[in-house]
C-alpha cells in the first residue's frame, strides 16, 4: 500500500506530510541501507558512500531522495549503470534515469557524497549533524536524517541499516545495532554496526567522541554506557537504577523490542535535551550531575524504544502516540520507584494544563506545537483517563497488545482508539472527543 499525500499547488511537488512538506519521496520503499561514512572531527569533514535498496512502487523515470545541500554529490548510479542526470535543490537529490523502470522493480541506488556538514534548519531549531567540543553526534527528530546520508526521510518510511564510520583513533564511534567489527589501520579505525530491525531514518544516530564503552548489566536486557571517563561516579549514581526500570516496563509494556540491547550515551558536552534513538538515549553531561536529577527524563527515553521507536507515528500529527506514552512512563516509574504516584502526577499537570492556554489539539497540534510540552503532558493524561475508563488489568493488555500488533511498524492515531474499543465495556467516544478532538482540558 502506497502511502497517502495531498496534491501540491500547480508546479510543487505532491506532500507526503504537511507537517514536514519538503520531506519524504514518492515512487519506491526502501528496504536497507548500507552506510559506509568517515568522519575527520579537526576538519568537520564527511565523505560517504550510501547503497540503498528499494522497490519501485508504480513505473518510475524520475525520483528523489532527501540530502542536505551542503553535501556535494559526485556520483550516483542506479542498478550498477549511470542515470541520465542527477541534480540538487531543495535539500533533494532528484535522479532521472535513462530508461523508466516498472512497477515492482528491484532499485539499488549508490550515491557516493561529502562536504562539511551541518544542522537543518527547521521549526524546531538546528537538526541533525552537530559538532561537539571534541567529536559529533546526530540528533535526527525530525527531519535531521538528511544532514549526513540520502534517505526517505520521513517517520513512515523503515529500513534495516548497515553503519561502517571511519574516524581517527582517539575516537570511539556509535551507531545503531550491534558491533559487528572493529578494524584499526594507521591513523583511523572503522568501525561497523548492524541494525536488522525496521527503523525510522530520524531513529538513526552517530555518536563520535573521546568515550569509553562498558557493559552494565544483562538482565533484563543487555545494557551498556558509552560516555567519557571523567563522569564515572556520577554515571553510577544518575543511571544506576536503569535495571529495575528496564524490568517495569518489559513487565507493562511487553518484551524489549530490541535484538541488540539498550545503549545510554553521554557526551562530553552540555545538551538542551536528551533524545532518543533506536536502542540508544543520548544525554549531555549536564544530564549527569551526581544527584540524580535527570532520572525522569532516563525513564522517558527508555520508554521510547516500545513507543516511538518500535511503535512509530505514521505521520507527525500523531505524536502523542510517542511523547504522551513516554511521559506516562515516567509517571510509571516515580511510583514504582518510591516518588509521587501515577494519579499524584496526572492531577497535578492536570491542574498545570488547566492554567495553560487552551488551544491545542492533541490529535492534530500543528507542526509548530508538536513538540509543545502540552502534547506530552496531555497525552500522558488520555493514558491516564483511559486507565481509569477501562482498570488497570485491561489497561496495560491493551498496552502489550499494542506493541505487539505494530512491533516495529506504523500506526496512527485511530488504530489506538480502535484497539482499545477491544478493551472497554462502554463506548470511548465521549473520552476520545474529549480528549483528542477538543481543545478544552476537560475533567480528570
Amino acid at each position: 500500500m502506497t502511502r497517502g499525500f495531498k496534491k501540491g499547488a500547480k508546479g510543487t511537488p505532491p506532500v507526503i506530510d504537511p507537517y514536514l512538506p519538503g520531506n519524504g519521496n514518492f515512487g519506491y520503499r526502501v528496504s536497507r541501507y548500507e552506510l559506509d561514512v568517515e568522519y575527520k572531527v579537526n576538519i568537520n569533514r564527511l565523505a560517504g558512500t550510501a547503497t540503498i535498496t528499494a522497490v519501485t512502487l508504480a513505473s518510475l523515470r524520475t525520483f528523489s531522495l532527501d540530502l542536505s545541500d551542503a553535501l556535494a554529490v559526485s556520483k550516483v548510479s542506479v542498478n550498477g549503470r549511470r542515470p541520465a542526470n542527477f541534480s540538487r535543490s531543495r535539500n533533494k537529490l532528484d535522479v532521472t534515469l535513462a530508461t523508466p523502470l516498472a512497477a515492482g522493480a528491484a532499485l539499488s541506488v549508490t550515491v557516493r557524497y561529502s562536504g562539511t556538514p551541518k544542522p537543518i534548519r527547521s521549526l524546531w531549531g538546528d537538526v541533525g549533524f552537530e559538532e561537539l567540543t571534541s567529536g559529533a553526534l546526530v540528533a535526527g527528530q525530525p527531519n535531521g536524517a538528511a544532514s549526513w546520508f540520502p534517505c526517505d526521510d520521513h517517520p513512515s518510511s523503515k529500513a534495516s541499516y548497515r553503519i561502517a564510520i571511519s574516524c581517527e583513533n582517539p575516537y570511539y564511534a556509535l551507531a545503531n545495532g550491534k558491533l559487528e567489527s572493529r578494524k584499526t589501520r594507521a591513523a583511523m579505525t572503522t568501525w561497523t554496526y548492524e541494525q536488522p530491525e525496521p527503523t525510522s531514518t530520524y531513529l538513526v544516530t552517530l555518536q563520535i567522541g573521546q568515550y569509553e564503552h562498558h557493559r552494565l548489566t544483562k538482565q533484563p536486557v543487555a545494557m551498556n554506557a558509552v560516555r567519557p571517563q571523567r563522569l564515572h561516579a556520577e554515571f553510577n549514581h544518575d543511571f544506576g537504577r536503569q535495571p529495575q526500570m528496564m524490568k517495569l516496563f518489559v513487565k507493562l509494556f511487553g518484551p524489549y523490542p530490541l535484538s541488540n540491547g539498550y545503549t545510554v550515551v553521554v557526551t562530553d558536552d552540555d545538551l538542551e535535551i536528551p533524545l532518543e534513538a533506536q536502542g540508544i538515549s543520548i544525554f549531555g553531561a549536564n544530564h549527569c550531575d551526581g544527584k540524580r536529577g535527570a532520572e525522569r527524563l532516563i525513564a522517558h527515553e527508555m520508554a521510547h524504544q516500545w513507543f516511538g521507536n518500535s511503535v512509530t507515528a505514521r505521520r507527525w500529527r500523531d505524536i502523542w502516540l510517542h511523547e504522551g506514552f513516554a511521559c506516562y512512563a515516567e509517571w510509571l516509574w516515580s511510583e514504582e520507584s518510591g516518588g509521587r504516584t501515577a494519579d499524584e502526577l496526572a492531577r497535578h499537570y492536570h491542574h498545570r494544563l488547566r492554567h495553560s492556554p487552551q488551544n491545542l489539539l492533541l490529535s492534530d497540534p500543528g507542526p509548530r506545537d508538536m513538540f509543545d510540552d502540552r502534547v506530552y503532558k496531555r497525552g500522558a493524561l488520555v493514558l491516564h483517563a483511559l486507565r481509569g475508563a477501562i482498570g488497570d488489568q485491561n489497561f496495560f493488555t491493551l498496552l502489550q497488545d499494542w506493541t505487539t500488533r505494530h512491533r516495529h511498524g506504523t500506526a496512527v492515531t485511530d488504530d489506538f482508539t480502535g484497539l482499545a474499543a477491544n478493551y472497554a465495556d462502554e463506548s470511548l467516544r465521549p473520552l476520545w472527543q474529549a480528549w483528542l478532538y477538543s481543545t478544552d482540558v476537560p475533567d480528570l
